[in-house]
């Protein structure tokens, strides 16, 4: 179900109003250490953490596999690669699994029972902190069907509250884990459009009110990338998140100056955002596969793809033309690279025409990204603590 703008703003006041307890959660790893509340719209900045320079790593997604997921010793090697790289956080990214697009219920096992994974997730968690990185929970939906997690449409208003009843207790399971963990930022859902930008989304409000109780850590959520303008829920979380495989160009052989005006576009869309709803603007997923025009259509799944050339420069290219006009936002908190994987020897998880950018030239781009100054830096660095209770907001 879609809004018309009039539709859109009547839900957002009615979510707003509605929003009583916001206030009162306990917010962020500053919080955390303290035991106070923080507001929302400052709960990122309070928290100390400084921008966001981050890798995900994607689990090995096959039950033959064993010893090589998280918590393994082939994620610690891949964990200090990311350090080396020149990362700050990582994100980790368990799954649970829906049949179909109905919306009948999530299975929280994936791949190996849920409490196997439970313990693997902890281990990972703290052998990234023990490194020296922050940590974003990411649990995610894989569909069996092979449809989109963004279509899920239970046909009917009990099967809604029944969808939401399973999700919640998903997301619940997961969100106990990141508190257990000491997470930093847990996100509550990737990519459930059909969900939170329509009227539904009072139902996911109050799965987020939920997760509140039990994790005190910063908490967002990962839109698409074109429905972050629609998303109803941001006055619920502390960053605005978006999975954000924005196109950068419409025809082939874009040129540099092309993508790099692309790019351009993406920060005015996150300085808008960010400047709607006072809160900084993560980008939980960004990635461009290594093929030529990846920033066309950069959300085409490597799977799908029959065998395309293997173009470095490319996927570097696009990672330029998006990173660079953003560094110097006010408004944007940092970003995830999709992906690497939990073993940095195992090739098998994705083609090499895919989206990591491990030893290719698009490695050489994030690492000088991560290594330049950020306009956040410059916030963190100047940032004055009163001596006196009073003299300093």
């Amino acid at each position: 179900m879609s809004l018309t703008r009039s539709a859109f703003l009547v839900v957002v006041a009615a979510l707003l109003l509605a929003d009583t307890s916001r206030a009162d959660a306990t917010r962020g790893p500053a919080a955390r250490a303290a035991g106070r509340s923080l507001d929302s719209a400052t709960a990122w900045r309070d928290s100390g953490a400084g921008p966001i320079r981050g890798v995900t790593v994607g689990p090995i997604e096959n039950a033959y596999h064993p010893g090589l997921g998280y918590g393994s010793p082939a994620y610690g090697r891949m964990i200090v690669e990311c350090r080396q790289m020149g990362a700050t956080w990582v994100a980790v990214t368990p799954f649970g699994r829906v049949n179909d697009l109905s919306g009948r219920g999530v299975d929280l096992t994936f791949e190996q029972p849920f409490q196997k994974n439970r313990g693997d997730v902890l281990r990972a968690i703290a052998m990234a902190r023990a490194e020296g990185l922050r940590v974003m929970l990411v649990p995610h939906l894989w569909t069996e069907s092979g449809g989109w997690r963004a279509e899920i449409n239970p046909a009917t208003d009990e099967a809604w509250l029944a969808w939401a009843a399973s999700y919640q207790r998903f997301a619940l399971a997961w969100a106990e884990v990141a508190e257990e963990g000491h997470a930093d930022v847990f996100s509550a859902g990737v990519e459930l459009r059909s969900w939170v930008t329509t009227p539904r989304a009072p139902l996911f409000a109050g799965v987020l009110r939920e997760i509140r109780k039990r994790y005190r850590g910063l908490v967002t959520y990962s839109a698409n990338w074109d429905d972050a303008d629609y998303t109803l829920i941001w006055p619920d979380v502390d960053l605005v998140g978006i999975n954000a495989f924005y196109p950068l160009a419409d025809r082939s052989g874009a040129t540099a100056d092309e993508l790099l005006a692309g790019g351009r576009r993406v920060r005015e869309q996150v300085h808008a955002l960010g400047a709607r709803w006072q809160k900084p603007v993560v980008f939980t997923e960004i990635g461009y596969t290594t093929r030529p025009d990846p920033a066309i259509r950069p959300w085409e799944w490597p799977d799908a793809m029959k065998a395309p050339p293997v173009d470095e420069r490319a996927q570097a290219e696009a990672y330029r033309a998006l990173l660079a006009p953003l560094l110097d936002e006010p408004h944007f908190a940092g970003f995830f690279v999709w992906r690497v994987y939990a073993d940095p020897d195992d090739v098998s998880q994705e083609a090499e025409w895919g989206f990591s950018p491990r030893g290719k030239k698009a490695e050489l781009v994030v690492r000088d990204a991560f290594a330049t100054r950020w306009w956040g830096d410059l916030l963190l660095r100047t940032r004055r603590h009163a001596r006196v209770p009073g003299v300093y907001p």
